[in-house]
């Protein structure tokens, strides 16, 4: 009962900072534009089964994943994003549970758009918070990231990608990631959307390097209360994947939203 009562008070100081009401299309623009000047709390679970896996394993990623505008100055925002990774996986009866590694990007993004265009530059961290030998690599590493979107009528679409090299003498973490996501906005806040993250380990063999993911899914803008919520499901195929790594990824996505 507590707990009901405190996540109520949250909710409800939410939705009163929230401010002036946006529309469903409003919102979900922002919502699927990664430099948006909007504070932000998805929580995306990942889901990666079948194929080689077994019939029990699994790995389960829940990114908690906090996005901060920062107003740098009339022209100037940057826009910081944490992703705090929750690791659970079942691997030939073996389950393990624990934190991954901790990745923080700061994109440097121009206020307004140039032809429906909007771009963003900056550093990508990663931090050793990994808990329990086989999450994550458990090492600090930085690189650079860059992030494209174009806006116009009901689409929306983009790309960001990263690279990370770790800081240790030892060169185990060199690692690459890669989005394209392309969404269509419908009527009553539904959308379609594919967002397929693409990954490669560049010390792996070249056989076992990439993950890459095909699909797609369904979303839908909503409101608890005043507060503005997304929430969208995707599945998808992996036509490239290493040895052992499951054929089938599933998403989920609640993402709390506290547009100015």
């Amino acid at each position: 009962m507590k707990y009901n009562t405190a996540v109520g008070i949250v909710l409800a100081l939410a939705a009163s900072a929230i401010g002036e009401e946006k529309t469903e299309e409003q919102l979900a623009a922002a919502a699927q534009n990664p430099l948006a000047s909007m504070i932000s709390l998805p929580f995306q679970n990942n889901t990666t089964f079948g194929g080689d896996m077994g019939g029990g394993d699994y790995i389960n990623v829940l990114n908690i994943q906090p996005v901060y505008p920062v107003t740098l100055s009339d022209d100037w925002n940057l826009i910081t994003r944490t992703i705090l990774p929750v690791v659970s996986q079942s691997i030939n009866g073996k389950t393990k549970s624990g934190l991954s590694d901790t990745v923080f990007t700061g994109w440097f993004s121009p206020d307004a758009p140039v032809n429906n265009i909007t771009w963003g530059v900056g550093p990508v961290l990663n931090l050793p918070t990994t808990t329990k030998t086989g999450l994550g690599p458990d090492q600090w590493g930085g690189g650079v990231s860059a992030v494209g979107v174009w806006i116009k009528g009901r689409w929306v679409a983009g790309a960001l990608a990263n690279n990370i090299w770790g800081f240790e003498k030892t060169g185990e973490l060199n690692t690459f990631l890669f989005q394209y996501f392309i969404n269509y906005n419908l009527d009553k806040g539904w959308y379609l959307v594919s967002g397929p993250i693409m990954t490669a380990n560049w010390n792996a063999p070249s056989s076992d390097r990439w993950v890459v993911p095909v699909g797609g899914g369904v979303g839908k803008i909503m409101r608890w209360g005043k507060l503005p919520v997304n929430l969208n499901a995707h599945l998808y195929y992996n036509i490239e994947k290493p040895r052992g790594y499951g054929d089938y990824s599933a998403r989920v996505q609640l993402q709390f939203m506290f547009p100015k």
